[in-house]
Parts: C-alpha cells; structure tokens; sequence
C-alpha cells in the first residue's frame, strides 16, 4: 500500500505522532512537535510493512486479515482493532497522557501502547524501531529487566513495559495471552506498575478529553466534525510556552514532485490568529488565553521593530531551512526540509494578526488575566509598524520567495491593526488614543480605496496597482473592511469564484509562482469560498460545497493543506490547522441554530 495521508494524530500538547491505517507509528518528533523525528517512515525509504523499515511502532498480527480503528468519543486516544485469518483479534490503545495531577496538567513527553487479546489468541511481533539524525540511522539502545533506552536525537528514550523485554528485542513473534502496556517517555525510573497505572492514565485521559470537549459551544450540525477538529487544533499547541504550529509535519509535498515541501512545525502568527478565531467560535478560550503570553513575549523581543512571520515553539527566532539527505520524502518526493526560510521574510500581514489576536482580551471578562493598559501600550508600537508597511512591498500570506509586490490582503490587515487598536483604546476609556488610531485607520482605508481598486475591472485587485486575483480577497469581509452586501464585495468575490474555482475547489492563485502553476487547490481557500456564498445568499450551494469537503476528510476525520482538483487526493502538511479553521467557521455559518429544535 503506498504511504498516504490517511492518518490518526495523538497528542497531548507536549508530544504528538501519527499513526496509520494499519496501527503503525509512522511520524513523530521528541521531544517536541519540531524536534528531530524518532518515528520517520511518513518521510523515509520503504513501505512500513517491509522487513527493512525504520522509523516506526507496530503490533504486527500474524496473518492479519482485517483492521478498523476509531477514536474513543471525543478523545484524542485511538482504538485499532487487528483480527487474522482465524479470527482472533488484538485491541490495540494509543495516546499521549494529559490530566490535571498536582494543581497542574500533566502532560509528560511520553506515549501509551496497551496491547490487549479480544477473541481468541493472537500470534504478535512488536517491532519498536526509533531514528537517529534525521533518519540517518536507527536509535542506539540498550536494555535493562523491563525497560529499553534509545538514544534518539532530540532525547533518550526510555520504554517501559510488562512485556518480556526480550519479546521486544529480538522482535520476538508470541502469542498474545493477556493484556500488555508499553509507556514510552522520558528516560525516568517508573516506580509504579507499569500495567495499573497505564490503564489509570488511560481513563484519567479519556475523562479530561471529554470534560474539555463538553465546554464547547459547538453547532447543531456536523457536531462530530467539528469536535474533531477542534481536539485536533489543540493538539496543535506547544501548552508549555503557548505556541500554535501549522501542521505536524515537514516536507509533504503540495502535489506529486512539486518541489513544494515545506516545514510546517512552527508557530506562524498568520495561521495561530486563524486557529484562535475559530476556537473562540466554540468558545475555547483556554488556547486564546496561553496563546496571547506567546505573544506578548513575541512583541517584547520585537521592541517596536520588525516581527517575522514565524517562530519556534520555543520562541526561537532563526529558523534555517536545510535539507534531511537521508529521507528521501513522502513516496519518494523529496526534499525532506528542516526549517523555514520564510522566517526571514517581510509578511505586513503579521501586525494585524497579532492586534487582532490580542485584541479580544480588552473585552473578554472570562480570562484569567485580565489586560491592562500597559498591555496596550506595547500593542502600540505594533500597530505603528503597521501603519508605516501598509503600503509597502512584502512577500504576501502566500508566501512568494520570487517577488514582492504591494499585497491588499497584508494592507487590509495593516488597517485592521489601526483599526482594532481603535476599539480598544476606547474599552479603556483612552479617549485620545482611540482618536489617533481611528485616524491612522482612516488613512490606510483611503489609501487601499485608491490603489487596491481596479476601476478597469470593477474590482479589487490582489496587489496595489495591479490585475491579479488572489483567494484572499474573500477574506475583506471576515476582516470588517467591507459588507457582504457592499457591491465592490459582490465583484470581487465573483471575479474570484469565475477565475480561481476548479470545480468545487478553489485555487489560492492561479498565475505561475516560482516552483510553476498551482495544480492543486488550497483547502482554506474553498472554506472562504463557502462563507462568501453564504454570505451572498447561495446557501444551499455552500452547504453542498461544504458537504463535499466533509467527504474529503481523512479517516480521521481531518485535511491537510491541499486537494487536487482533478482527483480529490489530499496533499501538503497533515492535519492542517488551516483547513480545520475552515471546517470549524463553515459549520458554524452554515448550521440551523440550536433553536430549531426546541
């Protein structure tokens, strides 16, 4: 079976991994979402199933015939399923431990395997092969009465289990006579038995997933999606500093040999905006909150100056693209990319991303920490980069590294900073700075009036002065600078549905870009599409688009970054944090209220 994105992400908001149809660990990094990947076939040479492979987990059943996984209700913990030819079969439970513990969560850098017979008993070989140096080589070990060390790049790791260890060695095939826990984590002593206690974090997991999913104000419809979704966009987060990554993976191509591999495990201001927006839209407030002293930190190293448009997890600044040279990529396509040379961009986008995401705390009475005016001030100098870059050149939300042009949609966010800036000054009763920022937005609004707006063509343009179409001139709505019903909306958006839309995809541009011509459409960029149909009074269309990206979703329940618009096969960085925001502020739009049924 060739490597695909049909995949099932556990996590904890400390440590995540992805795991495949066939209940294998195929991708995960320690000892955090950007480090080097202990479990690297997603990226490397042969089939998981293969005698040769390496970076991988599996329970491998003697003559399988049969598999089915699920997620447990409202869980991140995956269920797998294994039954061979006889009928015999193995429950296999996956997760990453997270539980309040000590008036704190609990939240280690660890995995769980229980291994379980069900009917019958099952012949099993445990193949636990960790990689070292970016694939380079399989982990050094060594071994103890009940545990197994590996020296992985990132970290040692240390398995602990109540199998014999020597099962897992030699990699041993044995009858599965009762049931088994694997606890792989920090190289600690585990002072404990290994079986109760697995089983416990189990439970005490399972009970904080379903108490966290229980406060959200989710739609009437398509509530499995979005609950989904949202759990997914929370394994996104880095919890110890409040960082939001793009996607858990590096280097999946945006289509077949594109060249267009990208390392999605960093903290991009653009899309953490996005994914707060669409929590806040369940009411999770919980990620806005840790997410904003991300920030803050961001905007204090910054002092007033320049913000590039993302960061490590850890804060880290330098991001320096390179490549892996001993993964040859997702089906062979590589390069396998460590790194992102984005990081060294001018995106003007950024300062109204982080405004906007800031700006709610002035007006939200739930959280914890409330804002002070000192906060706002040093939301200012924000703000006063905004102003100035508005009407400069950057390399745009996309991302070009071949050009730059004055882009709407980063001066549309460059107003939204003023703009914003504005509505909270006067929260806080700063009558006079409210006047200054309404000002400044006033005069970023009359400059994209006059060179956004091609008159030629009765529509904005995606850059200054220029002719091009750009998905994200659907976003001038969501942002507050136009009305749905305004008519310069109403052509934009249908000059951008007639000259982006391949089928029931859109398209983030269609002009060739440095790697050549798109040839697969960009999820979130279809999800826009959706909220203006809505918005323009097409909602039955926007919900059969709608339904038609449900039917895209993976196992799992989730995207990645993109779709090809002639085959519907999925592609780019997976799960995508973008494209579940999409998932989530569609069912929200489009959904019978609540009230429709009482």
């Amino acid at each position: 079976m060739p490597q695909n994105l049909d995949l099932f992400p556990i996590g904890n908001c400390a440590v995540s991994a992805l795991i495949d149809r066939a209940g294998r660990f195929v991708w995960g990094c320690l000892p955090r979402v950007d480090s080097d990947p202990a479990f690297s076939a997603l990226l490397g040479d042969v089939e998981p199933a293969s005698d040769a492979a390496a970076g991988l987990w599996d329970v491998v059943v003697d003559g399988a015939a049969e598999v089915s996984q699920a997620y447990l209700r409202n869980t991140p913990i995956l269920r797998t399923v294994i039954t061979d030819a006889d009928g015999a079969s193995v429950e296999i439970l996956d997760f990453a431990p997270r539980y309040p513990q000590f008036g704190r969560v609990f939240r280690p850098t660890a995995f769980i395997r229980l291994l379980r017979p069900l009917i019958g008993t099952a012949r099993v070989t445990i193949r636990l092969r960790p990689t070292a140096d970016w694939g380079k080589a399989l982990a050094e070990l060594t071994s103890g009465s009940n545990h197994i060390r590996y020296l992985c790049s990132g970290m040692v790791a240390r398995l602990t289990t109540d199998c014999p260890v020597s099962h897992i060695l030699e990699e041993r095939t044995f009858r599965l006579e009762q049931p088994i826990a694997m606890y792989l984590g920090a190289d600690e002593g585990f002072n404990a038995d290994v079986g109760s206690t697995c089983e416990r974090m189990l439970r005490e997991t399972e009970l904080y997933w379903k108490t966290w999913v229980r406060g959200l104000a989710v739609p009437l419809e398509w509530q499995e999606a979005v609950i989904r979704a949202a759990i997914t966009l929370k394994l996104c987060v880095h919890e110890e500093t409040g960082a939001i990554v793009a996607a858990m993976t590096t280097s999946i191509p945006e289509h077949a040999n594109s060249g267009r591999n990208w390392d999605y495990r960093y903290c991009w201001m653009r899309d953490a905006y996005y994914v707060v927006q669409a929590l806040n839209r369940l009411g999770a407030v919980d990620i806005l909150e840790n997410y904003l002293g991300y920030l803050r930190n961001i905007v204090d190293r910054a002092a007033g100056g320049h913000i590039q448009p993302l960061f490590g997890v850890g804060f880290e600044p330098q991001l320096t693209e390179r490549f892996a040279p001993d993964l040859p990529g997702y089906r062979g396509m590589g390069p396998v990319r460590i790194g992102n040379q984005a990081y060294e961009h001018q995106q003007h986008d950024v300062y109204g991303q982080i405004v906007l995401s800031s700006v709610q705390a002035f007006f939200d009475e739930r959280l914890l920490r409330s804002p002070t005016v000192d906060d706002f001030k040093a939301l200012e100098p924000v703000g006063e980069r905004a102003f100035q870059l508005h009407d400069k050149p950057d390399a745009s939300l996309w991302e070009f590294r071949g050009r730059a042009n004055v882009h709407t949609y980063s001066a549309v966010m460059c107003w939204a900073a003023c703009d914003r800036l504005g509505n909270a000054a006067a929260q806080l009763g700063l009558t006079e700075r409210a006047a200054f920022w309404n000002g400044r937005a006033a005069q970023v609004r009359a400059t994209i009036d006059a060179a956004a707006w091609n008159a030629e063509l009765g529509r904005f343009a995606a850059t200054f002065g220029g002719d091009e179409l750009d998905a994200s001139l659907l976003q001038l709505v969501d942002l507050r600078y136009l009305a749905a019903d305004d008519p310069r909306n109403v052509a934009t958006v249908a000059a951008v549905e007639a000259g982006l839309r391949k089928g029931p995809y859109l398209l983030r541009y269609a002009l060739p870009d440095d790697f050549g011509a798109p040839q697969t459409a960009f999820n979130i960029c279809t999800f826009w599409l959706i909220e203006a149909l809505h918005l323009g009074g097409r909602t039955d269309e926007a919900r059969v688009l709608f339904e038609e990206m449900l039917a895209r979703r993976t196992s799992a329940g989730l995207l990645s970054e993109d779709i090809g618009f002639t085959d519907g096969e999925l592609w780019g960085n997976y799960p995508q944090t973008y494209s579940l925001v999409g998932l989530i502020n569609c069912a929200v739009l489009l959904s019978r209220p609540w009230t429709s049924v009482r």
